[in-house]
């Protein structure tokens, strides 16, 4: 058994934990796993025939397709191919109607794949990811990504771009990936230019590249879940959004609008270690103000800082909650190792050791491991009490083991049944109603070292989290779709900040 993380609480350190063995006998537990793709069947005709043989790319009726990879080995742990698409037409262009297909050869007829976005200029919430199969395999070619938008996208604009679309997929395995075979690959295109072997569909009428014979891309692959109504329930509604467009830590807006920054000593984390609010920083991003936090260390408890903001009100409870953040496997500058902590969580106060109305909800990113895990690890966990000494846990948790880096939008619901966790749209876990909350909570962003054994050297360095927004509603569960539509309906209206939650 695998043993969940501890509290993220601000009072209780994490450290001078007994094994992992001896946590894991503690903790009452129920693991679920992370959502997978449904294994994709294999076509089994078989009219082989090379890309260079392919006919003629389409090229008009306004829509191109660029490309290039970020990783140009004939082999990988993830295929990297970062899309921009652009409209050459003279009409404005709904990008919910755009489809874009991406081929390749799967390695196995059993191989199943997962989509992740890292990065995109109109943010990863707006884009979907499919696999499908094709009808008439050839020896370069027998699946494809199908990149789709939400209406939450918008539209594209004559002459305009999407920007960039920095995507990935890779093996459920994580197993490595052969591309040199793959159809739409190139280790050599490394700068965007035009690339006909992605076609791009609009309206369900193909308009640009090229497919593998026999392929031309006519209907979209079968959804493996059936379509979310867009349209939010009723009930409830108050929200808190956050854009987090501040110059700094001191910035009064920042205090006036509900968050504090910590400074105040204590766990979790490395004894010894302060938690420096000037750490807390806001950076632009191609004209998009993202908050970062920091924690460095040069191997001691007295020179490693901390960093964390939360809501000053516990005022938040059943509802949804949501955050993009960019977690990172490697530091900024420095040797890496060190067994950080990244998180997105809510949490309200321990007032006695298993008091039984506790509450706490994490996303937790270890990118080099921790608490007995050897590598990068995710945990959703749904808390419902703990003992700090000696240590007991009654929790549940979800975990992938795999890499995060770049980033996610992560979206947790609490209703009065059950708490669902999402990551990049897909359900990541659900956890049972024993894990409800009975009081209000905070909203926190950390990133902390659970020790200093990862990395023990004394040269400095230090690790970046950044977030782009935070989403509270009230009393209503979202979908991923009606998340992605709030937020950008928000900023479309040039709303930075709003806090319609009312005090507890």
């Amino acid at each position: 058994m695998s043993t969940p993380s501890t509290p993220s609480t601000r009072s209780t350190s994490r450290t001078g934990h007994t094994g992992l063995s001896a946590r894991a006998a503690l903790a009452l537990t129920a693991l679920v796993g992370s959502a997978a793709l449904a294994t994709l069947p294999l076509a089994t005709a078989s009219a082989s025939t090379t890309a260079s043989t392919a006919a003629t790319a389409a090229t008009g009726d306004g829509l191109a397709v660029q490309y290039r990879t970020s990783a140009s080995g004939a082999t990988a742990d993830q295929t990297e191919p970062w899309l921009k698409l652009r409209n050459t037409g003279t009409t404005t262009v709904q990008l919910s109607q755009v489809k874009i297909r991406y081929y390749f050869k799967a390695d196995s007829p059993t191989a199943t794949y997962r989509f992740a976005c890292s990065w995109a200029v109109k943010g990863c919430s707006v884009l979907t990811g499919t696999f499908g199969t094709l009808a008439n395999p050839t020896a370069t070619a027998d699946r494809y990504l199908e990149i789709g938008f939400t209406p939450a996208a918008g539209s594209l604009a004559p002459g305009a771009d999407t920007g960039d679309m920095q995507l990935r997929f890779y093996q459920s395995t994580w197993q490595p990936l052969n591309q040199s075979d793959d159809y739409s690959f190139s280790g050599t295109q490394t700068a965007y230019a035009d690339w006909t072997k992605v076609t791009a569909q609009l309206a369900g009428t193909n308009v640009w590249g090229t497919a593998p014979a026999g392929n031309t891309p006519t209907d979209p692959p079968t959804p493996t879940d059936p379509p979310t109504p867009t349209e939010p329930p009723t009930g409830g509604g108050q929200t808190l959004f956050d854009d987090f467009s501040y110059t700094s830590h001191a910035d009064p807006a920042l205090s006036n609008h509900g968050w504090s920054v910590r400074s105040n000593s204590g766990g979790p984390g490395v004894p010894g270690a302060t938690w420096d609010p000037s750490k807390v920083t806001f950076v632009n991003q191609s004209g998009n103000t993202v908050m970062n936090l920091e924690t460095s260390s040069a191997g001691t408890g007295s020179t490693t800082t901390h960093t964390e903001i939360l809501t000053k009100a516990t005022k938040f409870k059943n509802g949804t909650y949501a955050a993009r953040v960019k977690f990172s496997d490697a530091p900024r500058s420095g040797p890496d190792g060190d067994h950080i902590v990244q998180t997105f969580f809510t949490i309200n106060d321990l007032k006695a050791p298993m008091a039984d109305d506790y509450a706490e909800y994490d996303f937790e990113y270890l990118p080099n491991g921790g608490w007995g895990e050897p590598a990068n690890i995710l945990y959703t966990t749904s808390w419902e009490t703990y003992n700090p000494d000696p240590w007991q846990a009654v929790n549940q948790h979800s975990e992938s083991r795999q890499s995060f880096t770049g980033w996610h939008d992560l979206v947790v619901t609490i209703d009065n049944s059950k708490i669902t966790y999402y990551i990049d749209g897909a359900v990541f876990g659900t956890h049972d109603a024993a894990y409800l909350p009975e009081r209000p909570m905070s909203i926190n962003f950390n990133q902390w070292l659970i020790d200093l054994n990862g990395q023990t050297s004394t040269t400095p360095r230090a690790y970046d989290q950044q977030v782009d927004y935070v989403l509270h509603v009230k009393d209503q569960v979202l979908t991923p779709a009606q998340v992605a539509a709030k937020i950008a309906s928000l900023r479309s209206a040039g709303t930075a900040f709003v806090d319609e939650v009312p005090a507890s």
